[in-house]
């Protein structure tokens, strides 16, 4: 029970990565906040979690909603009294090769990714600093804050800037013991990824199977997805270090595609 007692929101965490990361959370005895564009499936979430034992609340949060924000996490504190984790997690992907890609959606994604990093990191670093028990922000990055694939510019651009953010978070949060590091996975078989599958197979002229094996993989030191519960675990080691050893870093869990 690594986490007992603390109070974690975890953003786009109704299904894929953030869903794994919260019933992992629960299990380790965190208070676990489901922030999600769907109200519904927030509470029903919540509801999952609850019913294994843990404890659960669903909260509707679109993170590019400046006043949904500040709203969601003020209705965490008056339930809980403290916010001790954010995991910004919420995200999509959009494929499309630069030359053709639209502006709204290149604003869309940079504002999922960034914006809303930006805005459950102000509002929750607002509460941490309020109830005076330090905490720990963590952003979901990927192997593309450090590398680079073709057809993913907005993508790519706001994952390298999140590794820029959780450095000044770092900075400016030590005074009130607020850590912030940035959890980098690989491919992760998500319904995200499933919808790239096809999308890129179309856009580079291959198969499904060879976007797999050659696009997806091709730099893994043995062929493999990174799971969500790799990426989980990774989430319950960061959230637990019990000091400031460790913040103001990218942690890369990619089965070797990427190495630091």
């Amino acid at each position: 029970m690594q986490l007992q007692g603390k109070v974690a929101i975890i953003t786009g965490a109704a299904s894929g990565i953030g869903k794994e990361i919260a019933f992992e959370y629960a299990r380790e005895g965190a208070l676990v906040v489901i922030a999600d564009l769907s109200g519904d499936a927030a509470a029903a979430t919540a509801q999952e979690i609850t019913q294994a034992g843990g404890t659960a609340m669903g909260v509707t949060m679109n993170v590019t909603d400046e006043a949904q924000v500040d709203a969601g996490v003020a209705q965490v504190m008056a339930a809980y009294g403290r916010v001790d984790i954010l995991i910004s997690n919420a995200g999509i992907q959009i494929i499309s090769a630069l030359v053709d890609f639209k502006f709204e959606d290149w604003r869309k994604l940079v504002a999922i990714h960034l914006d809303g990093a930006f805005l459950t990191t102000r509002a929750c670093m607002r509460a941490m600093i309020q109830c005076g028990n330090g905490g720990t922000i963590l952003y979901m990055g990927s192997v593309h804050s450090h590398e680079a694939s073709p057809l993913k510019a907005p993508y790519v651009a706001a994952k390298h800037a999140l590794i820029g953010l959780a450095k000044v978070v770092a900075k400016e949060g030590a005074k009130d013991r607020i850590r912030a590091n940035v959890i980098c996975p690989g491919f992760v078989r998500t319904p995200l990824v499933d919808k790239q599958i096809p999308e890129q197979a179309k856009a580079l002229g291959i198969t499904e199977a060879e976007v797999i094996k050659n696009v997806m993989l091709k730099e893994t030191v043995d062929g493999e997805f990174t799971t969500t519960q790799d990426v989980a675990q990774t989430a319950i080691f960061l959230a637990a270090f019990p000091t400031s050893a460790l913040t103001g870093q990218s942690i890369t869990v990619s089965h070797g595609w990427h190495m630091q």
